[in-house]
């Protein structure tokens, strides 16, 4: 019978912003930058131009996400190099690392990935978690309900 009095938490204002979880001045590791070797490096200069915003590889285009907020993550983020979230740093284009894939779940900042976890395996593990903070809403809002 309690069932019947939850509600899901009232949608609340994004307040983070792409630039608190990917730093746009810092290099990161060069596996993460597409150069000339990528068959698609042509098309992701002409269509990745604005660095407020995160880009996808849809297989033959690209896709910008123009309301500044991360498309979601999926599963099969790491295999075949298409549906990885790209962003234009000051160094270049690049996908996120699998931290800041797990940043973006809400994950807290001190969250550390194992050293012996490939990206592939990292990525896929991003794209199948919850975004906690949402979680931790609902469990909220459970608890009070019980």
């Amino acid at each position: 019978e309690k069932y019947f009095k939850f509600d899901f938490p009232d949608p609340i204002v994004l307040e983070n912003k792409i630039s608190d979880i990917i730093d746009f001045e810092q290099k990161v590791d060069l596996k993460y930058y597409y150069s000339e070797k990528y068959k698609m490096f042509e098309t992701l200069k002409e269509n990745i131009n604005n660095p407020e915003t995160i880009y996808q590889w849809r297989r033959k285009y690209v896709r910008e996400n123009k309301n500044n907020v991360c498309p979601t993550l999926t599963a099969n983020m790491g295999e075949g190099g298409h549906n990885v979230p790209l962003v234009l740093t000051k160094h270049g284009i690049r996908k996120l690392t699998p931290l800041e894939c797990f940043k973006m779940q809400g994950f807290p900042s001190n969250f550390t990935l194992p050293k012996d976890l490939s990206d592939t395996k990292a990525y896929k593990q991003a794209g199948n978690s919850v975004v906690v903070p949402v979680i931790q809403r609902i469990a909220e809002r459970i608890l009070k309900t019980l």
